[in-house]
This record gives C-alpha cells, structure tokens and sequence, in this order.
C-alpha cells in the first residue's frame, strides 16, 4: 500500500522540521520521515548559540542567512511556545569572548552588519561576569547573541507538527529507495512502506550524501560527519549570565542555572562515542574561563555529529539533475542559527515565491563549480 503527499521531507533534526513547519503554514500537506526518532541527532547535541562562533570569519552567504534567522528567533519561539506550552527558552543572555583573534576586523564586520560590539578590558569583563577570569585587557561583548535551549525547542516543534492536519511524523521509518515517476513525481520507499510525493527534500544532516548515494543519485556534493563532544553541569544559579567563550570553546548559561561547555571537532567517521581524553579537554577549557567551576558536578556528557562541508556553507536547492528532489544540509556547526532561515529559503524554492535572500550560493549543483582544476 502507498500514501500520497505533496512534499517529503527526509530526516527529523531542526532542518527537516523547521522546513515542515514553513510548508503546513501555508497549506501543504507534508510528510516527515526518520530513520530514528526526529530530533536525536545533531539538533539535539549542540549547544544552541544563536550566532556563529567567530562569526566575522564566515563568508558573507552565511551572514545572510544568520542574520535573517536572529530576527526570525523571538517571534518563532513565542509562536511556538503559545502554540505548544512548551517554552524553546530564548535567552538573550549576550556573548562575551575572552581575547579572540582580530577585534579590529570583528568590530569592521560587526558596524558593516548592524552588530553591536564593545571592547571590554579585563576589569570590565570581572565588573560584568564576576566569577570569569580574564586572559587579556581586549575582550569582545556582543550584547544581542543569545542562546535557544535546542532539546526544547524540537519538543516544541514536533508537539507543533504532531498537531497539524498537514502533517505527518514518522519515526524508525528508514528510507532504502528513492525513484522518479514520470515527470512529476517521487516514489520514496521506506522500511514502514512506500510514500509518493510530488516533491522530496533531504534533510538528513551528516548522512545526507550517505543517504544520497545508498539511493543510487548521482552528485558532487560532499557533506562529512565531524564530531563534537560537549558535557553540562549541574545547576549554578548566577555563576555566569552570559555566553563565554574562548580559543573557540565555549560556556552557555540556561535559565535554569545548567551550564554547557563545548566543544571538540573530531574527524571519526560516524562514531559518536564520548572519550575521556575530550572530557578532560573541555573541563580544562571551562576552568580555565571558571574557575569556580572546579567544585562544580557534571550532569552528562555526550556527542553528535555535525554535516560538515566545505566552508561551512549549507547546500539548500535541488539537485542536479532531478526537477523534484531537493536538499537542505550541510549546516556544519551552525545548524540552530541558520535552521530558520534555511527552512525559509527552502519553502520559497519548492512554493516558487520570491527568495528571502539570494539562493545562488547554497545551491547542491554549485559542487561541480568546487571540483579541482586541472
């Protein structure tokens, strides 16, 4: 038996679902498949910040879509939180980094894209964040980055899609084929049964060229899973209030006094298993910019994989070759803040509506622009 919809959307993470929620507001019925259970994947594992980590060293593609996306946050978390009763929990906390490299060139990016920056010296960041030591007297705030408290936030949304009439999530629904039928059409064959959709989007993260290629479609793209470990501890009511980070690790405070430290980058394949060598690691780097938090118990330690590709830029578009099958991945480490803007972006393509920003970079045929000259 088969079931028909008008679009397909291949993987659960905050991608795929943020994309779902985009298609059902304006009516379209959408299916959501996963291998596993949506949102256990790479959405869950992050961190959350709301901005890229250094952000003024990412290209101008990935500025677009960010700053598009922190705009979009505080209306679409108090839309969800309305809607579902589940709070994503944005924290407009801000971000203070300890002596990151070219604040000259961080504060040129931060005027040129309505960023506001302050210097901070060593006695300005204890004035601010009492229990943070200094490495430096040139310190960075970013007073508007905050952080989303992504394991709710994919509660939110689910609970948001499950009530829908246009939609459907299915969970340990592994796709294994994936055929053209005709000129309009999709034929998506899982392990629960055979979906036929007008339109199918892949979303599945850092298996997506796996995915892609298990189903015999021929492309250049190139996404690689990369590891990061990350751990969180115990509440510690007003030990920090904001965002810390430093040499690219990173401390991010949740309401509820829990503070996450993060985290490594790891070429391992898809192997996600924690070690103890990176939990000395990311402990040491949290000392280091606390030391308070010495006394303080870890709560859990985990990883997940991010999709990484070439310079962090996300592949959103359709793929070459195919007029219905479509792909939105790649995100590497900055799948939470880009997420809305992606799914936006995409909506626009499939629906045929006026881009939000120009989908040129982003677009899975470019990769055979990338192939080495010879």
């Amino acid at each position: 038996m088969s079931n028909n919809t008008e679009v397909l959307i291949v993987g659960g993470g905050i991608i795929g679902l943020l994309t779902a929620k985009e298609l059902i507001q304006q009516g379209v019925k959408t299916v959501v498949v996963d291998k596993s259970e949506p949102g256990q994947e790479a959405s869950w594992a992050g961190g959350g910040i709301v901005s890229p980590l250094y952000p003024w060293t990412y290209s101008s593609s990935i500025t677009a879509l960010s700053s598009w996306a922190q705009q979009y946050y505080p209306s679409l978390v108090k839309e969800l939180a309305e809607q579902t009763g589940i709070d994503p929990q944005l924290n407009g906390c801000g971000l203070l980094m300890l002596a990151p490299p070219n604040i000259a060139e961080a504060q040129r990016w931060g005027r040129e894209n309505q960023k506001e920056t302050q210097i901070f010296s060593a006695q300005q960041v204890i004035d601010r964040e009492p229990n943070v030591a200094p490495q430096s007297d040139e310190n960075l705030w970013w007073p508007h980055t905050g952080n989303v408290r992504n394991p709710r936030l994919l509660r939110s949304l689910k609970a948001y899609l499950g009530a829908s009439k246009h939609c459907v999530l299915e969970a340990n629904s592994e796709v294994v084929q994936i055929n053209k039928t005709g000129a309009t059409g999709v034929e998506v064959v899982t392990k629960n049964g055979i979906w036929n959709a007008q339109k199918v989007i892949v979303c599945a993260g850092a298996w997506s060229q796996r995915l892609l290629q298990t189903l015999g479609v021929q492309s250049q793209i190139e996404v690689s899973p990369v590891k990061g470990q990350m751990l969180i501890f115990e509440p510690q009511p007003g030990l920090i209030n904001s965002i810390i980070m430093l040499n690219g690790k990173y401390l991010i405070p949740r309401l509820d006094g829990r503070i996450l430290v993060g985290s490594t980058l790891e070429f391992d394949d898809f192997d996600k298993t924690t070690s103890a060598e990176a939990k000395a690691l990311l402990l040491q780097n949290a000392h280091s910019m606390v030391p308070n938090l010495k006394n303080a118990k870890v709560e859990a330690h985990w990883a997940g994989l991010r999709p990484g590709t070439a310079a962090g830029v996300p592949y959103i578009g359709k793929m070459p070759g195919w007029d219905n099958l479509y792909l939105n991945a790649g995100h590497f480490r900055n799948g939470l803040v880009l997420a809305p803007a992606s799914a936006r972006l995409m909506s626009n393509l499939i629906l045929q509506q006026k881009p939000i920003i120009d989908p040129s970079p982003y677009d899975p045929a470019r990769a055979r622009i990338l192939e080495p000259m010879h």
